[in-house]
């Protein structure tokens, strides 16, 4: 079987050897993290559609990614994401850190941190070292709340699991204190490539 990103199959740098392919560091982790059978019925989004599915107690799953609070599960029927208040099912802990994050230095820095929280669940860089996010502003309330809106991209417009990345980001930024609301807007100009990735997600990816 040829594993390969299925959002943007550029992803897996052909200029490289197979093992450096990042449908190989899925497979990797399937064959090194142990089968967990799901505790109770679960909900899940399937990968790379979006489309919410529900998992049924006592399914045999393989964690292959655990990054930004969710956890992207390898089912016989193929890979799906698994969010933080569903992580019960898995047996672990769903109230770790779910708690309001207290703000130190600025707002600005703040976000953008959380921001690098969220990820793909096929790629293990998050969407700032992606080069995802375009554009991050924050506008202060009268009442001294804050609003952020971004403005993000994929690694191809194709690809079913934005809504659910963006979602992701939006519920990263409102765990802040002090944000009042946020939105993540997705946009296509100019079209993502390789390049926007940064030197620390190349190094992830072993591409240099």
């Amino acid at each position: 079987m040829r594993w390969t990103h299925a959002c943007d199959p550029e992803l897996i740098f052909p200029k490289f050897p197979r093992q450096h392919s990042l449908g190989s560091i899925v497979l990797y982790a399937m064959h090194t993290q142990g089968d967990i059978l799901l505790t109770r019925e679960c909900d899940a989004v399937q990968i790379p559609s979006g489309h919410p599915i529900v998992l049924p107690s006592g399914m045999s799953v393989v964690i292959t990614q655990s990054l930004g609070g969710t956890f992207t599960v390898a089912t016989p029927g193929g890979l799906a994401r698994i969010d933080l208040k569903d992580a019960d099912a898995l047996g672990l802990d769903p109230e770790k850190g779910i708690e309001k994050i207290k703000i130190e230095g600025s707002q600005q820095e703040a976000v953008w941190n959380q921001l690098k929280m969220v990820f793909d669940p096929e790629i293990p860089v998050n969407v700032v070292d992606l080069g995802l996010i375009y554009d991050c502003q924050l506008t202060t309330l009268d009442d001294g709340k804050t609003t952020v809106l971004v403005k993000m991209t994929l690694t191809a417009p194709g690809c079913g699991m934005g809504p659910t990345i963006a979602a992701d980001a939006r519920s990263k930024i409102l765990a802040l204190e002090g944000i009042e609301d946020a939105e993540v807007e997705l946009v296509w100009d100019p079209p993502w490539n390789q390049a926007m990735i940064s030197e620390a997600g190349k190094m992830k990816l072993g591409i240099i």
